[in-house]
Protein backbone atom coordinates (compact mmCIF):
# COMPACT_ATOMS: atom_id res chain seq x y z
CA UNK A 1 0.00 0.00 0.00
CA UNK A 2 1.45 3.20 -1.12
CA UNK A 3 1.72 5.69 1.78
CA UNK A 4 0.21 9.25 1.01
CA UNK A 5 3.03 12.14 1.39
CA UNK A 6 1.82 15.58 1.71
CA UNK A 7 4.28 18.17 1.21
CA UNK A 8 3.09 20.88 3.35
CA UNK A 9 4.12 18.90 7.21
CA UNK A 10 7.69 18.34 7.71
CA UNK A 11 7.43 15.78 10.13
CA UNK A 12 5.20 13.08 11.50
CA UNK A 13 5.50 11.27 14.79
CA UNK A 14 3.53 8.94 16.37
CA UNK A 15 3.35 8.39 19.94
CA UNK A 16 2.64 5.03 21.04
CA UNK A 17 2.32 2.81 24.21
CA UNK A 18 2.62 -0.80 25.12
CA UNK A 19 -1.04 -0.15 27.46
CA UNK A 20 -2.65 2.52 29.23
CA UNK A 21 -2.73 4.68 31.89
CA UNK A 22 0.76 5.21 31.41
CA UNK A 23 0.14 9.52 30.02
CA UNK A 24 0.54 8.77 26.18
CA UNK A 25 -1.97 12.10 25.40
CA UNK A 26 -0.41 13.95 28.48
CA UNK A 27 3.01 13.23 26.75
CA UNK A 28 1.77 13.98 23.58
CA UNK A 29 0.05 17.08 24.32
CA UNK A 30 3.08 18.51 26.29
CA UNK A 31 5.12 17.92 23.59
CA UNK A 32 3.13 20.24 21.17
CA UNK A 33 3.15 22.62 23.78
CA UNK A 34 6.80 22.96 24.20
CA UNK A 35 7.16 22.73 20.43
CA UNK A 36 4.34 25.62 20.00
CA UNK A 37 6.47 27.55 22.77
CA UNK A 38 9.45 27.20 20.78
CA UNK A 39 8.03 28.84 17.50
CA UNK A 40 7.11 25.91 15.76
CA UNK A 41 3.63 25.24 13.99
CA UNK A 42 1.97 22.19 15.20
CA UNK A 43 -0.86 19.69 14.32
CA UNK A 44 -2.21 17.06 16.85
CA UNK A 45 -4.23 14.14 15.21
CA UNK A 46 -6.06 12.08 18.33
CA UNK A 47 -6.10 8.85 16.76
CA UNK A 48 -6.91 7.29 20.02
CA UNK A 49 -10.71 6.87 18.35
CA UNK A 50 -12.72 5.18 20.81
CA UNK A 51 -10.73 6.84 23.95
CA UNK A 52 -10.08 10.67 22.45
CA UNK A 53 -8.59 13.33 25.27
CA UNK A 54 -6.74 15.53 23.30
CA UNK A 55 -9.38 18.03 23.26
CA UNK A 56 -10.76 17.95 27.00
CA UNK A 57 -6.85 18.63 27.84
CA UNK A 58 -7.25 21.30 25.40
CA UNK A 59 -10.73 22.65 26.04
CA UNK A 60 -11.81 22.40 22.77
CA UNK A 61 -15.70 21.46 22.07
CA UNK A 62 -16.14 22.62 18.90
CA UNK A 63 -14.02 24.61 16.16
CA UNK A 64 -13.95 21.27 13.40
CA UNK A 65 -15.58 22.48 10.18
CA UNK A 66 -16.35 21.58 6.86
CA UNK A 67 -17.87 18.48 4.39
CA UNK A 68 -17.18 15.05 2.71
CA UNK A 69 -14.58 16.16 1.03
CA UNK A 70 -12.30 18.76 3.35
CA UNK A 71 -12.12 19.26 6.72
CA UNK A 72 -10.66 22.02 8.59
CA UNK A 73 -9.43 21.12 12.17
CA UNK A 74 -9.86 22.96 15.41
CA UNK A 75 -7.38 25.44 16.62
CA UNK A 76 -6.30 25.81 20.46
CA UNK A 77 -6.47 29.34 22.07
CA UNK A 78 -2.99 29.97 23.28
CA UNK A 79 -0.73 28.45 20.82
CA UNK A 80 -2.76 28.04 18.24
CA UNK A 81 -1.95 24.41 17.85
CA UNK A 82 -4.34 22.37 15.55
CA UNK A 83 -6.34 19.73 16.41
CA UNK A 84 -8.73 17.27 14.89
CA UNK A 85 -10.13 14.35 17.04
CA UNK A 86 -13.34 11.69 16.98
CA UNK A 87 -14.48 14.10 20.06
CA UNK A 88 -14.97 16.82 17.86
CA UNK A 89 -17.33 15.58 15.43
CA UNK A 90 -19.90 13.95 18.05
CA UNK A 91 -22.71 16.00 18.69
CA UNK A 92 -22.27 14.87 22.53
CA UNK A 93 -18.64 14.87 23.96
CA UNK A 94 -19.94 11.64 26.27
CA UNK A 95 -20.93 9.96 23.31
CA UNK A 96 -19.51 6.38 22.66
CA UNK A 97 -17.43 5.30 19.22
CA UNK A 98 -18.53 1.76 18.67
CA UNK A 99 -16.38 0.90 15.81
CA UNK A 100 -14.96 -2.16 14.93
CA UNK A 101 -11.14 -1.85 13.90
CA UNK A 102 -11.01 -1.52 10.13
CA UNK A 103 -13.65 1.47 10.61
CA UNK A 104 -11.54 3.17 13.44
CA UNK A 105 -8.35 2.65 11.19
CA UNK A 106 -9.94 4.00 8.63
CA UNK A 107 -10.97 7.48 10.42
CA UNK A 108 -7.24 8.28 11.42
CA UNK A 109 -6.02 7.62 7.87
CA UNK A 110 -9.18 9.94 6.96
CA UNK A 111 -8.00 12.58 9.12
CA UNK A 112 -5.01 12.49 7.55
CA UNK A 113 -5.66 13.06 4.07
CA UNK A 114 -8.76 15.27 4.33
CA UNK A 115 -7.89 17.44 7.01
CA UNK A 116 -6.64 21.17 5.91
CA UNK A 117 -3.45 21.11 8.04
CA UNK A 118 -2.11 24.29 5.79
CA UNK A 119 1.39 24.26 6.62
CA UNK A 120 3.02 22.22 9.43
CA UNK A 121 6.19 21.74 10.99
CA UNK A 122 4.81 18.62 13.21
CA UNK A 123 2.56 16.59 13.45
CA UNK A 124 1.82 14.64 16.77
CA UNK A 125 -0.25 11.65 16.54
CA UNK A 126 -1.67 10.16 19.30
CA UNK A 127 -2.10 6.84 18.68
CA UNK A 128 -4.61 3.99 20.89
CA UNK A 129 -2.41 1.29 23.17
CA UNK A 130 -0.76 -1.13 22.22
CA UNK A 131 -0.36 -3.13 18.38
CA UNK A 132 -3.89 -2.63 17.37
CA UNK A 133 -5.56 -1.94 13.77
CA UNK A 134 -5.20 1.88 14.14
CA UNK A 135 -1.56 1.78 14.27
CA UNK A 136 -1.17 -0.93 11.55
CA UNK A 137 -3.49 0.56 9.34
CA UNK A 138 -1.54 4.20 9.89
CA UNK A 139 1.46 2.93 9.52
CA UNK A 140 0.79 1.41 6.15
CA UNK A 141 -0.63 4.71 4.54
CA UNK A 142 0.80 7.45 6.83
CA UNK A 143 4.66 8.34 6.54
CA UNK A 144 5.47 8.64 9.46
CA UNK A 145 9.20 9.29 10.25
CA UNK A 146 9.32 7.96 13.83
CA UNK A 147 7.78 6.81 16.52
CA UNK A 148 7.99 7.54 20.44
CA UNK A 149 7.27 4.97 23.50
CA UNK A 150 5.72 6.58 26.76
CA UNK A 151 6.05 4.03 29.17
CA UNK A 152 6.09 3.67 33.29
CA UNK A 153 9.35 2.30 34.88
CA UNK A 154 7.48 -0.91 35.96
CA UNK A 155 9.06 -4.51 35.56
CA UNK A 156 6.47 -5.02 32.04
CA UNK A 157 8.61 -1.83 30.34
CA UNK A 158 11.03 -4.59 28.84
CA UNK A 159 8.54 -6.31 27.19
CA UNK A 160 6.62 -3.97 26.11
CA UNK A 161 9.37 -1.75 24.83
CA UNK A 162 11.45 -4.95 22.51
CA UNK A 163 7.54 -5.37 21.41
CA UNK A 164 7.38 -2.17 20.24
CA UNK A 165 10.73 -2.08 18.42
CA UNK A 166 9.69 -5.25 16.74
CA UNK A 167 6.86 -3.57 15.71
CA UNK A 168 8.45 -0.86 14.13
CA UNK A 169 11.28 -3.28 12.46
CA UNK A 170 8.27 -5.28 10.58
CA UNK A 171 6.19 -1.42 9.78
CA UNK A 172 9.77 0.23 8.74
CA UNK A 173 9.08 2.79 10.78
CA UNK A 174 12.09 3.92 13.81
CA UNK A 175 11.50 4.00 17.37
CA UNK A 176 12.77 7.36 18.18
CA UNK A 177 13.23 7.22 21.53
CA UNK A 178 11.10 5.92 24.92
CA UNK A 179 10.05 8.75 27.14
CA UNK A 180 9.46 7.48 30.78
CA UNK A 181 6.88 9.21 32.49
CA UNK A 182 6.06 9.41 36.19
CA UNK A 183 9.37 7.89 37.29
CA UNK A 184 9.48 10.07 40.65
CA UNK A 185 8.46 12.66 42.56
CA UNK A 186 9.91 15.85 43.93
CA UNK A 187 9.65 16.04 47.71
CA UNK A 188 8.20 19.28 49.09
CA UNK A 189 10.36 22.00 49.27
CA UNK A 190 13.22 19.78 47.96
CA UNK A 191 15.26 18.48 45.33
CA UNK A 192 15.06 15.05 46.28
CA UNK A 193 13.60 12.84 43.85
CA UNK A 194 12.03 9.81 45.04
CA UNK A 195 11.33 7.05 42.52
CA UNK A 196 8.21 4.94 42.59
CA UNK A 197 9.16 2.15 40.95
CA UNK A 198 13.39 2.24 41.29
CA UNK A 199 15.61 3.94 39.93
CA UNK A 200 17.56 2.72 35.82
CA UNK A 201 15.02 0.80 34.60
CA UNK A 202 15.43 2.07 31.12
CA UNK A 203 19.08 2.23 31.56
CA UNK A 204 19.65 -1.11 32.82
CA UNK A 205 17.66 -1.92 29.31
CA UNK A 206 20.16 0.27 27.55
CA UNK A 207 22.67 -1.96 27.85
CA UNK A 208 21.20 -4.76 26.18
CA UNK A 209 18.91 -3.16 23.86
CA UNK A 210 19.32 -0.50 21.33
CA UNK A 211 16.98 2.05 22.53
CA UNK A 212 17.42 6.18 22.96
CA UNK A 213 16.47 7.34 25.89
CA UNK A 214 14.82 10.73 25.25
CA UNK A 215 13.92 11.42 28.45
CA UNK A 216 12.61 10.37 32.67
CA UNK A 217 9.55 12.38 33.65
CA UNK A 218 8.12 13.34 37.32
CA UNK A 219 4.87 13.16 37.89
CA UNK A 220 3.73 16.47 38.50
CA UNK A 221 0.34 16.68 40.82
CA UNK A 222 0.27 20.98 39.22
CA UNK A 223 0.34 20.05 35.88
CA UNK A 224 -2.12 16.94 36.66
CA UNK A 225 -4.47 19.80 38.01
CA UNK A 226 -4.20 22.02 34.99
CA UNK A 227 -4.94 19.16 32.50
CA UNK A 228 -7.86 18.79 33.77
CA UNK A 229 -9.34 21.83 33.98
CA UNK A 230 -8.45 21.63 30.24
CA UNK A 231 -5.43 24.19 30.90
CA UNK A 232 -2.31 22.27 29.13
CA UNK A 233 -1.16 25.33 27.36
CA UNK A 234 -0.24 27.03 30.49
CA UNK A 235 1.39 24.20 32.09
CA UNK A 236 5.40 24.52 32.98
CA UNK A 237 7.23 22.29 29.88
CA UNK A 238 10.16 22.81 31.16
CA UNK A 239 10.85 18.74 31.07
CA UNK A 240 10.37 18.76 27.82
CA UNK A 241 12.42 20.96 26.26
CA UNK A 242 15.14 18.47 26.45
CA UNK A 243 13.01 16.19 25.09
CA UNK A 244 12.12 17.91 22.32
CA UNK A 245 15.49 18.87 21.53
CA UNK A 246 16.65 15.36 21.02
CA UNK A 247 13.71 14.48 19.08
CA UNK A 248 14.63 16.67 16.89
CA UNK A 249 17.55 15.70 16.57
CA UNK A 250 16.86 12.18 15.84
CA UNK A 251 14.69 13.70 13.04
CA UNK A 252 17.78 15.21 11.64
CA UNK A 253 19.73 12.43 11.83
CA UNK A 254 17.26 10.29 9.62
Amino acid sequence: MNKIKKENIKHIIGIVSGKGGVGKSYVTGSIAVELAKQGYRVGILDGDVTGPSIPYMFNITSGVYGDEEIIYPATTEKLGIKIISSALLLAHGEDPIMWRGPLIGSLVTQFYTTVNWGELDFLLIDFPPGTSDVVLSAFQTIPVDGIVLVTTPQQMVQQIVKKTYKMGEEMKVKLLGVIENMAYVKLPNSDEKYYLYGQNKLEDLQNTFPINILGSLPFLPQNTKLVDEGKIEVTDTTEFSAIVEKLIKELQNE
